[in-house]
């Protein structure tokens, strides 16, 4: 059966809808009007801080995209053609893609049932002696099981990657999300908690990497030496691109991020008002509902129900449209996608759960601007749909 996309009416409500923070018109205009445009300026400093703080990172690197993010850690980690890299089947494409880039052959993982997130078990059966990265999505803005995930890098001598796109602001173990990873990436895409139209950042956990990622993020130059008065002059000296975020974007993110503690509660809102409502429903119907084990926090960031089959899927998009409602679907799993096929395997144990689940999977509106009644509305609506 195939996909099915249905679009929102110019009545509907949006199924989400890029936050606005009081400041965030200022800020641009003050960076426009200070002229200084190209990156690391002032706002990109204080939107760092704040990043550094939320995920106990050692460096963040502002980047134009978290897809620019992971390319960037895919060059820091010298990937050579027949170096593999095992990547979660079930994730966005740039998860896999920065790696495939740099010529290195994918593993694809299979996913736990309960969370999606990529399963540690089938990480370890999946290294070889061409294993030279893991790399994991904390899908939903909830965590993977981070503690056996390190054990099996640590024993093996493999880096870690996070993408964290959708987790930032979340916890395991009572630690940040991006702060276990060699490396980690976060996403300010408009459709993200806070954003800046379009971003991300480089978080960099181990101090060694820091200079090296700074070149790669410049161009592949050591221009950042030459600001700090180390050389006389600067040269190209390392594979790089332009992996800066601008000034004017980092002045938007700035604002954003200012108001990332009340933006947070207004979703985490919205979201338990979902899990206190849905899972009864859920239960009679055979619909799965997020599970967050009591050992995470989650980001709010997005609220999902599987269906029982994909015909249950689509009713469900169809009913919440005729009322006016928009709901959406996410992405497939990459192990069985052309690019995917091209340019990876699958591990030991296969991708089911991964191949299966997304299929039936429906996203629910989430986002901080949501009105109490059109939350009411939504709520209602699903409880009045019987598979």
């Amino acid at each position: 059966m195939s996909e099915i996309l249905l679009k929102p009416s110019a009545a509907q409500p949006p199924f989400t809808e890029p936050h606005v923070a009081p400041r965030q018109w200022e800020y641009v205009r003050d960076a426009l009007e200070q002229g200084a445009l190209d990156g690391n300026g002032p706002y990109s400093r204080q939107a760092a801080a704040v990043v550094r703080r939320v995920t106990a990172a050692a460096e963040v690197l502002l980047t134009p995209s978290c897809t620019h993010a992971l390319e960037l850690s895919a060059i820091a980690l010298d990937l050579e053609p027949g170096d593999e890299v095992i990547v979660p089947a079930f994730s966005y494409a740039p998860t896999a893609a920065a790696f495939a880039l740099r010529g290195a052959r994918l593993v694809f993982v299979d996913s736990h049932p309960d969370t999606l997130n990529v399963r540690a078990d089938h990480i370890e059966a999946a290294v070889t002696d061409r294993t030279k990265a893991i790399v994991v999505l904390h899908y939903a803005g909830v965590p993977c099981e981070m503690d056996p995930i390190m054990d099996i890098a640590r024993r093996h001598g493999l880096a870690v990657v996070e993408d964290s796109a959708q987790a930032f602001g979340s916890r395991y173990r009572g630690r940040p999300t991006g702060s276990f990873g060699r490396f980690a990436a976060l996403s300010f895409h408009a459709t993200k908690n806070v954003h800046c139209a379009k971003g991300g950042a480089l978080l960099v956990n181990e101090p060694s990497d820091l200079d090296r990622a700074k070149t790669i993020q410049d161009r592949g130059t050591d221009r950042h030496l030459y600001f700090r008065g180390l050389v006389e002059e600067y040269q190209w000296v390392d594979l790089g691109s332009s992996y800066l975020l601008n000034e004017v974007l980092a002045a938007l993110l700035a604002a954003q991020l200012e108001t990332f503690d009340d933006v947070q509660a207004r979703r985490a809102r919205f979201w338990d008002g979902y899990d206190a409502t849905l899972p009864e429903w859920a239960r009679e119907h055979g619909v799965r509902t997020p599970h967050v084990p009591a050992h995470t926090t989650h980001s709010a960031h997005l609220y999902y129900l599987v269906l029982p089959t994909q015909d249950a899927k689509a009713g469900l998009l169809r009913h919440l449209a005729d009322r006016g409602l928009t709901a959406a679907i996410h992405y497939l799993a990459l192990h069985d996608s052309p690019a995917g096929r091209r340019f990876g395997r699958e591990g030991p144990g296969g991708c089911a759960v991964a191949g299966d689940l997304p299929r039936r999977l429906v996203r629910l509106p989430m986002h901080a601007g949501m009105s109490d009644d059109y939350h009411r509305r939504v709520i209602d609506a699903i409880t009045g749909f019987h598979p």
